[in-house]
């Protein structure tokens, strides 16, 4: 299994095509992703049955989701889990009335920057995301402010923002425990090879 990631778009898509090149056979975006569903909680678990992005709208491998949905029964994770659209994007989507009108326009339950890449190099693809900031909350600047291109995260520019350390710390808890949960079931059972 190749670990491929990075937050601009053309790197992402430059390691996806290197992955591929490796003899890679399918392709699972796994992550974080912010909610726009009203109802979804921080921690909330997407199993994207299609993504809706620049590209058109996308059905994920409806039997390789399903494998990963299984994956989940009998954990933690089973609860949190939700099936639906997922939409993606090329700039975050910050504040609660732009999460409000992409989920109206969508009709998706979260959003992230990363799935819609995967869907387009015509490979089999799944998405599970753990949902980081729902819908009712606006993503502090501090969270985008140390990204950096390559996907890992400069502490620098995030310290500058102190007042802000309480709401980042926030979104890390919430999604990190689903994440691991997920990712040590889907390892268990086998779920993320495709074949």
């Amino acid at each position: 299994m190749d670990v491929v990631f990075a937050a601009r778009a053309d790197w992402l898509e430059r390691a996806l095509s290197d992955a591929i090149a490796r003899g890679c056979s399918g392709i699972v975006s796994f992550g974080t992703a912010g909610g726009l569903a009203p109802d979804l909680a921080p921690g909330a678990l997407i199993v994207a049955e299609s993504v809706s992005g620049p590209f058109d709208e996308l059905r994920t491998d409806a039997a390789w989701s399903a494998r990963i949905v299984d994956a989940f029964a009998g954990t933690p994770v089973e609860r949190v889990t939700r099936r639906g659209r997922m939409a993606g994007v090329t700039a975050p989507v910050k504040s609660e009335a732009e999460k409000r009108s992409l989920h109206r326009s969508t009709g998706a339950l979260a959003v992230d920057m990363e799935s819609h890449i995967a869907t387009a190099r015509g490979l089999p693809f799944a998405v599970c995301r753990a949902v980081v900031d729902p819908a009712w909350r606006t993503l502090p600047p501090a969270a985008t402010a140390g990204l950096r291109d390559d996907g890992t995260t400069a502490i620098g520019p995030i310290l500058r923002e102190p007042a802000q350390l309480g709401a980042l710390l926030r979104l890390a808890r919430d999604a990190r425990a689903t994440l691991v949960q997920a990712r040590h079931a889907l390892e268990t059972a086998r779920a993320l090879a495709f074949d």
